[in-house]
């Protein structure tokens, strides 16, 4: 009797000390009394803002756009030209005759119209098209397993769009817990609660996605799954135990 109350013990103590793995896979975990960040109209109506590392694509035309000019090549004409310019730490990126110019923290619309003025001085009435080639968000579904990074071609692509594009809302992702997480340069990264599960969550759910962005959407707890899997393993370590114990005592 005293070997059945010790393997008893036993299963209690491991099957309490493995609850420590359970949700163990969660991240991005909040408390319960965590205090999200308010989703301000300006937010919802943010415009896509270049940050530092990105790459943007910039062509030029002169004239206001009679004849794109390449400025590899100081000056030669071309019918379509395509140049990426990379966004360096200090927020400048060095560009052809202009020499560095910053763009960080700009929009697009606000970077054509300083490139404009920049390259007015060696062109006329020069006409600039920017974009952002290698814009990237992270994106959680609802399930680790079907997480991905994701390069964003529209400048103005939406939280919406972002998880359209990774495929939609998982079947255990919680649509009424979707976390935008935003670094906005200081210690503590923005955490902004978006409900989707109603047709009202449009609007947030309209707010344009940032460069390294986290969308997390978070996955349901299957609780009496996840305790099958980790009791299983201990309930047969337990079963056999007890069949060699049995054999044991009845010889």
């Amino acid at each position: 009797m005293r070997f059945y109350n010790i393997l008893l013990f036993v299963f209690f103590v491991i099957t309490f000390s493995s609850c420590k793995l359970f949700k163990s896979n969660l991240m991005l975990k909040t408390p319960k009394d965590f205090t999200y960040d308010k989703i301000p109209d300006s937010l919802i109506k943010q415009n896509y803002r270049i940050e530092r590392n990105d790459l943007v694509q910039i062509r030029i035309f002169s004239n206001d756009g009679f004849k794109i000019i390449d400025l590899a090549n100081s000056g030669a004409n071309y019918n379509r030209l395509d140049l990426d310019y990379l966004v360096e730490k200090d927020g400048y990126a060095k560009l052809p005759l202009a020499g560095r110019v910053k763009l960080a923290g700009l929009t697009i619309a606000e970077a054509e119209s300083q490139l404009e003025q920049v390259y007015n001085e060696f062109y006329v009435k020069p006409y600039v098209n920017a974009k952002v080639t290698n814009k990237r968000v992270i994106v959680f579904p609802g399930n680790g397993g079907k997480a991905q990074v994701m390069n964003l071609l529209n400048n103005n692509t939406t939280v919406i769009e972002a998880l359209a594009l990774s495929g939609g809302i998982q079947e255990d992702g919680k649509a009424y817990k979707v976390k935008l997480i935003r670094n906005d340069g200081s210690n503590k990264p923005k955490v902004y609660l978006m409900d989707l599960s109603r047709i009202e969550g449009i609007g947030v759910g309209n707010t344009v996605v940032m460069a390294n962005d986290i969308i997390y959407v978070e996955p349901r707890y299957r609780f009496a799954k996840t305790i099958v899997g980790e009791l299983t393993p201990v309930i047969s370590l337990l079963t056999s135990t007890l069949l060699i114990y049995t054999v044991f005592i009845r010889k």
